[in-house]
């Protein structure tokens, strides 16, 4: 008789552990502040910090990335600082136009963006974007584009097989703040 009231506690102890197991989050969301981006956002892993120059729109520009990958996704924040007000627009239309290329893709969702603090622009858009990576595997990048002042933001989930979800995609579009 023992017995048979250990094994239901075993079966309930059992189970208590797939289910903490199961629940255990792949993604572990933190604010970061990345340096001089005057932005604040989540990300679901510790971005790491890169720096490199780019070709956009006929001119070579400083890009800093703030990027990390968790839950089969890259999670990633570019800036870029334009030194002439004329060529914000162009250089965010080239932007967009680079992810596009990049990807081989196709936009299929697009609808323009207004953050707090943002400065209207008719290239600032949420878009979604499904192409092919190098490697020939499909892939989809969720992106942002906005403007403030003279520097140009592209916030990007970049994943494939349904990775990382809507709810992933979501929680990081929708806690980019600019200070």
């Amino acid at each position: 008789m023992h017995l048979q009231r250990a094994r239901p506690r075993t079966v309930v102890v059992m189970a208590l552990a797939l289910g903490v197991a199961a629940c255990a989050p792949a993604l572990d969301w933190r604010e970061a502040r990345p340096e001089s981006s005057g932005v604040v956002l989540m990300f679901p892993c510790r971005p790491q910090d890169h720096e490199r120059n780019v070709a956009l729109a006929g001119a070579v520009v400083p890009m800093r990335l703030h990027s990390c990958s968790a839950g089969g996704a890259n999670f990633a924040l570019a800036t870029l600082e334009t030194g002439d007000p004329a060529r914000v627009t162009p250089e965010l239309a080239a932007l967009r136009g680079q992810l596009l290329d990049n990807l081989a893709g196709t936009a299929t969702e697009q609808h323009p963006l207004t953050l707090a603090g943002s400065t209207p622009n008719p290239q600032s858009a949420r878009v979604r974007i499904v192409g092919k990576r190098p490697d020939g595997s499909p892939v989809v990048a969720d992106a942002a584009f906005f403007v403030r002042g003279l520097t140009l933001y592209q916030a990007t989930v970049l994943g494939s097989n349904g990775a990382p979800g809507d709810t992933a995609v979501g929680t990081f579009f929708d806690a980019i703040r600019l200070l």
